[in-house]
């Protein structure tokens, strides 16, 4: 009975290891359309951004021209790696996803509509 539980135990234990690193778990899948503000990247501020950044704060992102003129800080915040006490969104990360949305966003010419 011990032994078929330690073979059992260790094989849970092998298929339990994850040895891929983020970027190749990640949603890594090519944006083919133009990202616009308005239609992609407006809610992923609004949603994880807006509580921190809202109209008075240090650096409001509560308007495209905001957004716009940030988009290199923004950029550098949110691809920091865990546990950097500069990443934004702080206490929380934006998913791979949504960073390549952001990122395809200014390499489409930072379009509003």
């Amino acid at each position: 009975m011990k032994k078929l539980f330690y073979i059992l135990s260790g094989f849970v234990f092998l298929i339990s290891c994850e040895s891929r690193t983020y970027e190749e778990i990640s949603d890594n899948t090519p944006i083919t359309e133009v990202v616009k503000y308005n239609t992609a990247v407006k809610t992923i501020i609004d949603n994880n951004c807006i509580g921190c950044h809202g109209a008075g704060s240090f650096k409001p992102l509560t308007t495209y021209n905001d957004v716009k003129t940030n988009i290199d800080a923004i950029i550098n915040r949110i691809q920091r790696q865990n546990g950097d006490p500069l990443k934004m969104p702080q206490g929380g990360s934006l998913s791979g996803s949504q960073i390549n949305v952001i990122v395809q966003w200014k390499a489409d010419g930072l379009l509003e509509n």
